[in-house]
């Protein structure tokens, strides 16, 4: 992955999104486009949005992983936010950005487990 730029990758029937370090709103519009792309046309079980490499949260990216995780869920998928740093959740709370019922992990392994990949499976 690039220092400043989104990844979408599929895990098994997974889709993991990666965000950089501070990434501006291009990127995060992006990574929500594409997301959504993938889940018209891959069908996957469930997205994972990894963001253990955000440093900063503002309000335009806390209100973009809630819509995210939303329009995932109006297509049929289910959303597992990974990685949330404490400071970021926190800055998250202050701005008034629940996840609702959007389940959370502390890692991505916990997701994948979350969404039913078992690492004993393979």
């Amino acid at each position: 992955m690039l220092q400043n730029s989104a990844n979408v990758v599929r895990i098994h029937d997974i889709l993991l999104g990666t965000f950089p370090n501070n990434p501006k709103d291009e990127i995060i519009d992006e990574l929500q486009e594409t997301i959504l792309e993938a889940m018209e046309t891959s069908q996957p079980e469930g997205v994972i949005l990894d963001v253990s490499g955000v440093e900063l949260m503002d309000s335009f990216f806390a209100r973009h992983i809630s819509e995210t995780a939303q329009l995932i869920e109006l297509m049929g998928g289910t959303t597992v936010i990974a990685g949330m740093r404490p400071e970021v959740a926190i800055t998250a709370a202050e701005l008034g950005y629940g996840l609702g019922d959007v389940e959370t992990a502390r890692s991505t392994d916990q997701a994948l487990e979350i969404l039913g990949v078992n690492r004993d499976s393979e």
